[in-house]
C-alpha cells in the first residue's frame, strides 16, 4: 500500500523538479524529503528517481507514478476547498498573484485588515504579469490574481475565469514641468511620437498597451528606454527630465510639483480587477475580493478628500 503522505511529497518533487524546491514548498527539510522518497520506492518496489548532475530526475516508473500523485494532490486540494466553503472558515493558505502596481499600493493594506480579522489566514503573494499568472488559477497554484487591463488593449482572460472589477480609471501623461507640452489642458495622442518613454518591462500588459497606443495614433513605435515595473520609479525618472510616462490615476502622486500630469485626447483608460477561477469561490477568496474592493474605495475617497496642489490636467481620484 502506497502512503498518501509520501505520494504528496513525491508529487511536490515532480512538480518543482528538485528536492530543495519541494522542501521549501512543503516547509520541511531536504533530508526529510529524501527519506520519504526512499520509503516510497520500497513501497512501490522500484526506483522512482535517479541522479542527474547535482540533482535528480524521475525514472520512467517515477513519471508514471507522478502523474497519479499529482492528480491525487489536486483532488485533495479541492476537498480542502470544499470543506472550507461548507464551514465558512477563512483560514489556511491564500495564494495571490499580482501586477507590480497593485502589489505596491493595494494588496498590503487589504492583507493587513484580513489577517487582523482572520489570524488563521496564511496569505502568500508574488508578482508577475497577467499572461503568466492567470493560467495558474486553473492549475490550482494560485487562488486570485490582481490584473490590469487597458481598454484599447484588453488582457486575455482564460475561459472559466471570473473577473471582479475594482476600478476603471484614466491614465495621464507624466512629463517634467519644463516640458513643452505642459501648457496643454489635454494632449492629443497624435502628438506623442517624439517622446522618450519609461514603461513596464516588455511583455507586460502596460508595455504592450503603450506600444499599441502609439502605433495606432502616431504611426510610430514607442521609444521605451527605461523599463521598470513600478510606477513610482517611473515617476522619479520623469521628475529628472529623462523621460515621459503614462501613469494611471491611482498611481499618480496627489501632492507633487516635480512632474506635470496631463489628460490625453482621446482618453486612455485601464481597469484593475481580481481574477478568480469560477470553481474556487472559497470563503478566503471571497473575503480577499471584498477587502480589495473596500481598499480601492477607501483609496479613492482619500484622494478626493485631499487632492493636493493643482497640477496640469487636474489629477483627480
Amino acid at each position: 500500500m502506497l502512503s498518501w503522505e509520501r505520494l504528496r511529497v513525491f508529487a511536490a518533487v515532480a512538480e518543482h523538479g528538485s528536492v530543495s524546491a519541494a522542501a521549501e514548498q512543503l516547509h520541511v527539510t531536504g533530508p526529510a524529503i529524501s527519506q520519504h522518497i526512499r520509503r516510497l520506492e520500497r513501497e512501490a518496489g522500484c526506483k522512482l528517481v535517479e541522479p542527474s548532475g547535482r540533482g535528480i530526475r524521475l525514472t520512467h516508473a517515477g513519471r508514471v507514478l507522478a502523474s497519479s500523485a499529482q492528480k491525487m494532490a489536486t483532488v485533495a486540494a479541492h476537498a480542502t476547498m470544499d470543506l472550507a466553503a461548507v464551514s465558512g472558515l477563512i483560514a489556511g493558505p491564500l495564494r495571490i498573484g499580482a501586477v507590480a502596481s497593485a502589489l505596491r499600493s493595494l494588496i498590503p493594506p487589504a492583507l493587513v485588515t484580513l489577517t487582523d480579522r482572520h489570524p488563521r489566514l496564511e496569505p502568500e503573494v508574488r508578482d508577475g504579469e497577467a499572461a503568466h499568472l492567470l493560467p495558474e488559477l486553473h492549475t490550482g497554484e494560485l487562488d486570485a490574481v490582481v490584473i490590469e487591463s487597458w481598454t484599447h488593449a484588453p488582457a486575455r482572460i482564460p475561459p472559466g475565469t471570473h473577473t471582479h472589477i475594482l476600478v476603471h480609471e484614466q491614465a495621464l501623461l507624466a512629463v517634467h514641468p519644463r516640458h513643452p507640452l505642459t501648457h496643454l489642458q489635454e494632449v492629443p495622442l497624435s502628438s506623442l511620437h517624439d517622446l522618450t518613454w519609461a514603461s513596464c518591462p516588455p511583455g507586460s500588459d502596460a508595455h504592450q498597451a503603450l506600444e499599441q497606443l502609439l502605433r495606432r495614433h502616431t504611426g510610430h513605435d514607442a521609444k521605451v528606454r527605461y523599463c521598470v515595473a513600478d510606477y513610482a520609479t517611473q515617476i522619479e525618472l520623469v521628475a529628472t527630465g529623462l523621460t515621459a510616462a503614462l501613469i494611471p490615476r491611482m498611481a499618480a502622486p496627489t501632492a507633487e510639483s516635480r512632474i506635470r500630469l496631463i489628460p490625453c485626447r482621446p482618453a486612455v483608460t485601464r481597469t484593475i480587477a481580481v481574477a478568480t477561477a469560477q470553481t474556487n469561490a472559497t470563503p478566503a477568496v471571497n473575503a480577499f475580493v471584498a477587502e480589495m474592493a473596500r481598499t480601492v474605495h477607501s483609496r479613492i475617497q482619500c484622494r478626493a478628500a485631499d487632492p493636493g496642489p493643482p497640477v496640469t490636467g487636474a489629477c483627480g481620484p
